[in-house]
C-alpha cells in the first residue's frame, strides 16, 4: 500500500466550476417570481370581494327600532355608541373600571371620612380599626394560677373544677416525688 496523497483530479478537470451561472437565467427567474407574487395578489384581492359581498349578503338585517344605524355595521363609526345608545351603558373597558373601582375600594379602607355625618358615623382605616378593636378584647394570661371571675360564663364553674382537680394532682404529685 502507498501512503500517498493525491490532489486533483485525475482525469484531468480542474479542481473547481470553470464557468459561472448565466445572468438570462436569474433575471427570468426574478421575473417570473414577479409575475407570480402579482397573479397571487389578484386571486386574494377577488377572494377578499368574493367573502366580503357573501357576508354582507349574510348578514343578518338590522332591528327597525333602532335609528341611524351605519350600512356596514361590522365597521362601527367613531362615537356612535354614544349618540346611538341611552345610558346606561354596558362596560367600554373592563380593565381600566374594574382597576379604578379597586383603587377607589382602597381609598375607602384605608382614609377617615364620614359615612353618615348627620348620625356622627365616620369611617376610619382597617389598621387603626384592628388597633382599636385589639385593645378593646380581653388579654388571656399565660399563668395558670390566675382564675376568672365567679361569674365568668357559664363554664365557669366546671372550670373551676377542674382547676381544683388540677391543683389536687400536683400535689399528689409532690407527695409521691418526696
Amino acid at each position: 500500500m502507498t501512503d500517498e496523497i493525491k490532489h486533483g483530479n485525475p482525469e484531468g478537470h480542474g479542481d473547481y466550476e470553470r464557468r459561472d451561472i448565466g445572468v438570462t437565467g436569474v433575471f427570468y427567474f426574478i421575473v417570473g417570481l414577479a409575475v407570480a407574487t402579482f397573479i397571487v395578489h389578484l386571486l386574494l384581492a377577488g377572494l377578499y370581494d368574493f367573502l366580503d359581498k357573501r357576508a354582507r349578503n349574510l348578514q343578518p338585517p338590522v332591528n327597525p327600532l333602532i335609528e341611524n344605524v351605519p350600512t356596514d355595521t361590522r365597521n362601527v363609526p367613531a362615537r356612535y355608541p354614544e349618540k346611538a345608545f341611552p345610558e346606561p351603558r354596558l362596560e367600554r373597558d373592563e380593565r381600566d373600571e374594574i382597576y379604578n373601582f379597586r383603587v377607589r375600594e382602597e381609598d375607602t379602607l384605608n382614609s377617615y371620612g364620614w359615612v353618615d355625618e348627620k348620625a356622627g358615623t365616620v369611617r376610619i382605616p382597617i389598621e387603626r380599626a384592628m388597633e382599636l378593636e385589639a385593645q378593646r378584647l380581653p388579654v388571656r394570661n399565660s399563668d395558670s394560677n390566675t382564675q376568672p371571675p365567679s361569674g365568668a360564663g357559664p363554664n365557669a364553674k366546671s372550670a373551676d373544677v377542674a382547676r381544683a382537680n388540677a391543683k389536687t394532682a400536683k400535689a399528689g404529685n409532690k407527695k409521691k416525688g418526696t
